[in-house]
Order: structure tokens, then C-alpha cells, then sequence
């Protein structure tokens, strides 16, 4: 697997990274989004670097200007719900990419620490031949998208696999490692220390989704 690591040069992708983490603005659901959104759209301009291009000409009102545009198809894909914002940032960006969404959870059979990764809703287009962007923002055990890729891999052949995280604990890059092509690309904005007992990612943030939507029951 190819990891690009964004946050190991300063830029103002730290500065929203400061600003989702810190607690005394976790009260505010519209800038967490908001941050994630723009974190999102830094992500998409630094993964740009990689797809293919193609020469064109653009007829100007003074004159022909040659240049090149995107030549991959891309869909971007998102883990609900958490997803949604990194999902809209990355879009704000590829905004000719078709879209697809997977519903990914936690499941304690035993209502006690150990659990399962239930996958029961996708809506996705067609991935074969185009270039695969799935994008979460917490990247902790790395189950769910393994569970995610798994689901998404069955019927499908993409071109090319570009998975994107905001936060991602050591635990769960060495999983993905471990269960996904080499051919993959793994993006992350900010790696952190570690998981804790709960397999939560310590500094991390909290729960993205809660913080961006409310509390679920």
C-alpha cells in the first residue's frame, strides 16, 4: 500500500486538524462540518497530484490557451454518516464525480468490548475501469473499511483504489496493510499515537459523526 502522509509539512491543513480536535469548539456542529469539509478539500487537491490528465485546448475570447483536464472517472464513496462531511469537500473539488454511499457500524453482540463491522446499506454506481475515492474521517482498527472494500469489491474492478482518512491511529494503517492490495493508496492528514482500550484513537477527536450530527442512542 502507497501512504501519503499531509499534515508532516505545515500548511493550513493543521490549522483546521487543531481546530476539529480541540474541545472548546466541539460544541459547535456547523465549524466542526465546516473543518472537516475544508480538510476534505485539501485532501482532494493534494490526491489530484496522482490521477491522469489529458491535453486540451480552451478557446478564450483573445485566443486558444492549451492545458489539460482530469481524464480518470472517479466516484467518491463515503461511510455513513461520519462520512458526509469529508464526502461534500472532496465533491466541492470533483464535482463531476459520481457518488456513492455505505452504511458501516460497530455491532456488540455481547453488549460488552468486543464487536463486529455490520455493512447493510450501499448505494454506488458502477466502479469498474474508474478510480475508486473512499473517504472516512477516523481510521481506528481499520474493520470497517475493511468491511467497506470488501463489500464494494465484490462485483466490482476499479482502476484504481484511493482511500482517504482524516485521523488514523498505527493499528488500523498496519490492518489495511495487511488486508488491501499493495496497489492501493492510503491518504492521511494526521497519524496519531494510538488505540485505547475501547479501540478508540488516542488523541484523536471523539466521534466524528456525533460531533458533526448529535449523539446517537
Amino acid at each position: 500500500m502507497q501512504i501519503h502522509y499531509l499534515s508532516e509539512e505545515n500548511s493550513v491543513l493543521n490549522h483546521f486538524l487543531g481546530q476539529i480536535r480541540n474541545v472548546t469548539v466541539h460544541n459547535d456542529s456547523m465549524r466542526f462540518r465546516r473543518n472537516i469539509e475544508r480538510i476534505g478539500e485539501i485532501m482532494a487537491y493534494e490526491l489530484s497530484k496522482n490521477l491522469e490528465y489529458t491535453n486540451i485546448e480552451i478557446q478564450t475570447p483573445l485566443g486558444i490557451k492549451k492545458t489539460t483536464e482530469i481524464a480518470d472517472q472517479l466516484v467518491l464513496c463515503s461511510v455513513l454518516r461520519a462520512g458526509l462531511p469529508l464526502h461534500l469537500g472532496f465533491l466541492n473539488y470533483f464535482d463531476q464525480a459520481e457518488n456513492g454511499f455505505v452504511s458501516a457500524y460497530r455491532h456488540h453482540p455481547n453488549n460488552d468490548e468486543a464487536f463486529d463491522i455490520l455493512v447493510q446499506y450501499q448505494a454506488i454506481t458502477d466502479l469498474n475501469g474508474k478510480n475508486l475515492i473512499l473517504v472516512d474521517p477516523m481510521l481506528a482498527t481499520g474493520q470497517s473499511l475493511v468491511a467497506v472494500f470488501n463489500k464494494l469489491m465484490e462485483n466490482s474492478t476499479p482502476k484504481e483504489i484511493h482511500i482517504a482518512v482524516v485521523i488514523a491511529a498505527p493499528e488500523g494503517i498496519a490492518n489495511l496493510q495487511e488486508q488491501l492490495p499493495d496497489t492501493c493508496h492510503l491518504w492521511v492528514a494526521s497519524l496519531d499515537e494510538k488505540l485505547n482500550e475501547k479501540s478508540y484513537i488516542v488523541p484523536g477527536l471523539g466521534d466524528a459523526g456525533d460531533l458533526a450530527y448529535g449523539v446517537k442512542l
